[in-house]
């Protein structure tokens, strides 16, 4: 069965620092709802089933992508209610699996949550990211559009880091983002969230605030959901890797923060 839902009041952290695990990083945890609203759940996707939903993601590929290739034979449910993007090496090339709703959901603010079990080996790395077209619009700061890394790690040290884009990719973009270590990060799931209002994004690692950010005068747009792997020396040398190695999926899930109902 699914996690329990649950609510925790979280303080505000440095930017770059050691955060202590939560005490159960298998349920998920809820920050508080703005003043006066309380949390719906708008969209989820529970990976359950013997394949993906095409009505909720795009499988993406094959298409060359930094070292590697995405390719859609490694985007996969695993039939224990996971999606398992995999890394391996075929041939003399290495690929990898990733997915997106784009044209099936977009949406603007919200809590956005991902819990998931992370790869082992170097080489590659896995990412939750919010996008969308606007990203790439030079001009009026992110609030047209920003790619927003909810969590990436590149790296097996126990280190997370989320970041912000925008104003395209070129000699104009810009960026912000921070890391934090999080003990025991390479064993079991955990969980990674982002809250985004119209004023700020929160971020969260298993129910704990890690970061919050007003960079770029936050999206005001809908943007879609991606859960991607990557190969590149951002991770390290792919080459010293022991592969396959999977980036595991528990659940992807939306709220939104409506009024809250009448007691």
């Amino acid at each position: 069965m699914k996690a329990v839902l649950a609510a925790l009041a979280l303080g505000l952290c440095p930017a770059c620092f050691i955060l202590q695990a939560a005490d159960d990083a298998t349920t998920s945890q809820l920050p508080p709802p703005p003043a006066g609203t309380e949390w719906r759940l708008a969209w989820a996707d529970e990976f359950t089933g013997a394949k993906l939903d095409p009505t909720k993601w795009e499988i993406l590929g094959d298409w060359k992508r930094r070292d590697g290739w995405w390719v859609k034979d490694d985007a996969y449910l695993d039939g224990q209610g996971h999606l398992v993007l995999r890394t391996r090496k075929d041939g003399d090339r290495y690929t990898c699996g990733a997915i997106r709703t784009k044209g099936r959901f977009e949406h603007a603010f919200g809590y956005y949550e991902v819990r998931c079990k992370l790869p082992q080996e170097p080489g590659h790395w896995p990412a939750f990211w919010l996008m969308c077209d606007g990203v790439t619009k030079v001009g009026d700061d992110g609030r047209d559009g920003t790619e927003i890394d909810v969590v990436e790690v590149p790296w097996r040290d126990g280190t997370i880091t989320m970041n912000l884009h925008w104003d395209g990719y070129g000699k104009e973009h810009r960026s912000a983002g921070t890391k934090v270590r999080l003990p025991g990060l390479m064993e079991g799931f955990h969980s990674f969230g982002l809250l985004w209002t119209k004023q700020e994004y929160v971020f969260y690692a298993d129910g704990r605030e890690t970061w919050r950010s007003t960079a770029g005068g936050v999206s005001q747009v809908p943007e879609f959901l991606k859960l991607t792997e990557e190969i590149g020396q951002w991770g390290g040398d792919i080459t010293q890797a022991k592969l396959p190695d999977e980036f595991v999926v528990d659940y992807v899930r939306v709220y939104d923060a409506v009024p809250a109902a009448a007691r």
